[in-house]
């Protein structure tokens, strides 16, 4: 019988290595054709570019390709073997790091282009098209969204489907290959919107080749995550698990699909949609909805699923309510896009279907975050002590209060006189900051503790500093833009006793000057929120505690995320 048992240990760890070798082998030989293919293209491109922003770009793609292939045989000729059975933290550590970055860098660009909505000639020079209010806002957007929120949801996403499945992330180096090309995408992006590169598509700015190579990375992405799932060792499947491969199957169709165009030419950056008119317009909000509807909820309602429950050391308040919630949202969610479209050439039918489901989109909503409020049930004295835990669950406040304004903003009659104004701008900021922001914070927070071993954060206090600034810096921005947005729509429509518009559109930019200043001082105040986070993060890392100070004592969460020994 000990021999038996001797035997099948023996014959499974030698099949696991063999796997694991076989698997790094592959993926080495896919990543270095990737690069090869991708160097060989770039140098013909930038040789034969017919305009300079494409030949900027085919250079930065040369230089990135060549970086990429000397370090994959810097790692080969390393002959370095990454210890079986444990789990990959690199690439999460560096995904930390990497979203704190964009972060930071998303922020501070929001807090430029917010005083030059106040200040128009603040920071503008003619010479210098790149500071250009329309040039600087998509770089924002872009920022925020898909580099701080992209890699915040790659770096949890890998953490997360690690621990729920009890196996190392699979692929070998490809989860690396993500995270590199990732960053790769995002810096084409945005050099392009600095130099007037862009297909003029709300979230979807980047031109051709741009979504070109993200897709490859977002398949490769795809094929790692369902590969650790596919090799787990836990025979459950997690329910954060199933709100991550949502968001990363739905985004793939909705990129691939919005961004169908016909490039002018194969070495030039302009290309047109493969969509034309309304067509085009319903196809971009079916897309630009649900990139928030599965980019920014689903995917950060799974960092909500497990670092919630991790925080508190309680389990999930009801997972037949996750499940519940997780199917009806999918099924939901991808119809609502048509309600941005409300009084436009969209046949009516289509607006009513787009506002129907808008409105049905508040029970599941609410339903998910009610789940994550009860799963606090027993441990709310946790809220006192633990400024951390405190972000995560006003985040959820945050979830329940925009999910409800924008079922109530997609109402025909509600959205008449708040679409076009800056109400629009208040309402997604209360979800981009109070939710998308607060809960990839506190999972970062939970994160720079048990990636490090760390008994807990550098400093509680900072953590506090953090919460109240920006909390407040949230509060005078939505408000703001509650005021402002308002205004306008009562200005717009208001008509004298002739029948004519009572206010010039100059007067109501005029009176928009007041909430402008208070939306960047907002702004200012949640950039610093998260400069301190950063400074907090950054000394974590090291090892370092802060002298003098009450340590929050999170053991029992670090030791449960610690990696498994290898068996």
């Amino acid at each position: 019988m000990l021999m038996k048992t001797v035997k099948d240990k023996g014959r499974k760890l030698v099949n696991q290595q063999l796997t694991n070798k076989n698997d790094t082998g592959a993926d080495i030989m896919v990543i270095a054709a990737i690069l090869g293919i991708g160097a060989i293209f770039s140098l013909y491109v930038a040789a034969r570019a017919v305009d300079p922003m494409m030949e900027v770009h085919a250079l930065v793609f040369l230089g990135a390709f060549l970086i990429g292939a000397f370090a994959l045989v810097s790692h080969v000729s390393s002959s370095k073997e990454a210890p079986q059975g444990a789990y990959e933290t690199g690439v999460v550590k560096a995904g930390v790091f990497a979203s704190m970055f964009w972060g930071v860098a998303g922020f501070l660009v929001g807090v430029i282009i917010a005083f030059q909505l106040a200040f128009p000639d603040l920071l503008y020079f003619e010479g210098a098209p790149w500071t250009n209010f329309g040039r600087l806002r998509p770089l924002h957007t872009s920022a925020v969204i898909f580099a701080f929120g992209g890699n915040v949801l790659i770096a949890t996403s890998f953490y997360v489907v690690q621990r729920t499945c009890r196996a190392r992330l699979a692929g070998g180096l490809a989860p690396w290959f993500v995270f590199w090309g990732y960053q790769l995408f995002i810096v084409i992006a945005a050099t392009g919107y600095l130099m007037g590169v862009t297909q003029s598509k709300e979230y979807a700015e980047p031109e051709w080749y741009a979504d070109l190579w993200l897709t490859i990375v977002w398949v490769v992405y795809l094929l790692v995550f369902l590969g650790t799932i596919w090799k787990r060792k836990e025979p459950h499947i997690y329910v954060a698990n199933w709100f991550y491969l949502s968001f990363i199957v739905t985004i793939a169709m909705l990129h691939i699909v919005n961004n169908l165009a016909v490039p002018v030419s194969l070495t030039g950056s302009k290309s047109y949609s493969l969509f034309a008119g309304v067509q085009d317009a319903l196809t971009q909000w079916w897309y630009g909805h649900n990139a928030v509807g599965f980019f920014l909820t689903t995917g950060f309602l799974a960092i909500m699923y497990y670092f919630i429950p991790k925080r508190v050391n309680r389990p999930v308040y009801s997972y037949r309510l996750s499940i519940v919630h997780f199917w009806s949202l999918i099924f939901i969610y991808i119809w609502a896009g048509p309600h941005h479209l409300h009084y436009t050439a969209l046949p009516e039918w289509a607006q009513t279907l787009g506002m129907t489901f808008s409105v049905m989109l508040l029970m599941p909503s609410w339903g998910g975050m009610i789940n994550g409020l009860m799963t606090l049930s027993g441990a709310w004295d946790k809220l006192r002590t633990d400024p951390v835990l405190r972000i995560m669950v006003v985040s959820l406040a945050f979830y329940g209060m925009s999910t409800f304004e924008g079922s109530l903003m997609s109402v025909r009659a509600v959205n008449s006189l708040s679409h076009y104004t800056d109400w629009t701008i208040g309402h997604v900021h209360a979800g981009a900051l109070g939710w998308v922001s607060y809960i990839s914070f506190g999972a970062l927070y939970c994160l720079a503790t048990w990636l490090w071993n760390r008994k807990s954060l550098y400093s509680n206090a900072l953590v506090e500093w953090h919460f109240w600034i920006s909390t407040m810096g949230i509060v005078l921005y939505i408000s703001s833009m509650w005021v402002a947005g308002i205004t306008q729509g009562l200005m717009w429509r208001a008509y004298n006793e002739f029948g004519f518009l009572e206010h010039s559109f100059v007067e109501t930019v005029e009176a928009m000057h007041i909430p402008f200043i208070i939306r960047a001082t907002g702004g200012t105040m949640f950039l610093i929120g998260a400069l301190i986070m950063a400074y907090n993060i950054w000394r974590t890392a090291r090892g370092d505690v802060r002298t003098g100070e009450k340590s929050l004592m999170d053991e029992s969460s670090s030791q449960a995320a610690r990696p498994v020994p290898a068996e």
